[in-house]
């Protein structure tokens, strides 16, 4: 269903009226195609030096405590590296030297010039590393960064958005950073803000081919046949990746409509079958690349109304059917080492919503899922395992939402409006990336930066 509000917003009588009434004034969002691939403006990079107070150290050159290597990674992402620029359309701030209170005011002084001149739809992005167990004022200053970092995406308006990465401490490099700066300084990362992303050190895989990062790799999403399934298996289709969609048989017909059009193969499957880890196996003699868990269900109804046939459904499809088959398929080898499982959350799993302890229990331990067997199938199989938790995003299911739950939704984030399937689909592209193997046990969150949880 179109968002009337945002195009009216974008007209000049509906910014006048908006702006006069103190309504939210959603920007257009600009998402990647093949006519914008990329950013508008350079890229700026700073860097806050360690402890240095407000004022030092800051600017394009790498200072005390810089993660190596990052100029040259910068210089991947497609965007004209400099260290300044009238009208930037993306920031980098190296902040992972900072390890004092008053080392925060080098923050301060390098963005604070800088914010209100991004581009239109810019990127900030913040660099920090791990707050220290053992040192309690890197600690305080490195978790600092977080509480700005979200302000700031709160603040920063015309569809920009900021991000804290978090690379591992002692000598940091930027390797593992790369596939994570191209998505998040990018149009693919439109719908994503206020995240903390928090990198492993695991060496990244090569890229082979950067037009097709994911040929050679067998990619299957679960509930494929509409909505956020198919987004994502389009998407990794046009990265490269033979994909499998798989769907419940009640929907065949429109699973078969959306194979053909991607060039897929259709799988139709209930995934909670006691043998669907085999007959996914068999769908795939050379093994997975990628295993995408999106199929789930809603049966929302308040607790005390709720009979235990909706609870028990939930949880079934949800979770219970991601754990089975992703245990039988790490078990049985079916995915390969250097593959990615890829899970789908929800921010109701993190901020509960009414009417939905079934739903949101059942998100909730996806994410519980993703944090504990992340390091483990990462040691014991080369897998990574993340999850995105989206938020508003217009689909069917949404557009029959009531007309003002469905406006609260939608205005309730940072970007005053609901995300679209692709931007779910774009964010799980990059947890598949080859180069991605730093990136694990991580829950990024395509809401918009909603205004509800954490």
């Amino acid at each position: 269903m179109a968002d009337r509000y945002l195009h009216f917003t974008g007209t000049a009588p509906g910014r006048f009226l908006t702006r006069r009434l103190g309504l939210p004034q959603p920007a257009l969002l600009r998402r990647w195609s093949l006519e914008t691939p990329q950013l508008e403006g350079p890229l700026l990079h700073l860097t806050a030096a360690s402890g240095a107070g407000a004022g030092a150290g800051t600017g394009a050159q790498a200072g005390s405590g810089a993660v190596a290597g990052l100029a040259e990674v910068l210089a991947g992402v497609g965007l004209p590296v400099v260290g300044r620029a009238d009208r930037p359309g993306a920031v980098v701030l190296d902040a992972t030297g900072v390890t004092t209170a008053a080392g925060l005011g080098d923050v301060h002084a390098a963005l604070h010039p800088v914010v209100r001149s991004l581009a239109p739809g810019g990127r900030v992005v913040v660099l920090g590393t791990v707050p220290s167990p053992d040192d309690h004022h890197q600690a305080a200053a490195q978790q600092a960064l977080e509480g700005f970092v979200r302000s700031l995406g709160k603040e920063i308006g015309r569809g920009s958005t900021v991000q804290l990465v978090r690379v591992p401490g002692g000598g940091a490099t930027a390797q593992g950073a790369a596939s994570t700066l191209r998505f998040l300084l990018s149009p693919r990362s439109a719908y994503v803000s206020g995240q903390v992303i928090e990198l492993t050190d695991a060496t990244p895989e090569p890229v082979t081919d950067p037009a097709a990062p994911l040929a050679g790799r067998t990619a299957l999403v679960t509930g494929a046949a509409r909505g956020i399934g198919a987004a994502v298996a389009s998407v990794l289709a046009r990265e490269g990746a033979r994909v499998i969609a798989l769907d419940v048989p009640g929907v065949r017909e429109e699973l078969e409509r959306t194979a053909a059009r991607l060039g897929a193969t259709p799988l139709p499957l209930d995934i909670t079958a006691p043998d669907a880890a085999d007959r996914i196996a068999a769908a795939a003699p050379d093994g997975l690349g990628v295993l995408v868990h999106n199929a789930g269900i809603t049966r929302d109804r308040r607790l005390a109304n709720m009979p235990a046939e909706r609870w028990t459904s939930v949880i079934e499809v949800n979770l219970d059917s991601v754990l089975r088959t992703t245990d039988e398929l790490l078990k049985a080898g079916t995915i390969r080492r250097g593959g990615r499982i890829v899970a789908t959350a929800s921010i109701a799993g993190i901020a509960g919503n009414n009417g939905q302890t079934n739903y949101a229990a059942s998100k909730a331990g996806i994410i519980g899922l993703v944090r504990s067997l992340g390091p483990r199938a990462a040691a014991d199989h080369g897998v990574t395992v993340n999850a995105v938790a989206p938020g508003f995003i217009e689909t069917k299911m949404t557009a029959a939402v009531p007309f003002f739950i469905r406006e609260a939704g939608r205005r309730m984030n940072s970007l005053s409006q609901g995300g679209l399937p692709v931007d779910v689909a774009e964010a799980v592209a990059w947890f598949a990336q080859p180069d991605s193997t730093a990136v694990n046990g991580q829950v990024l969150r395509v809401c918009g930066q909603s205004l509800l949880g954490a």
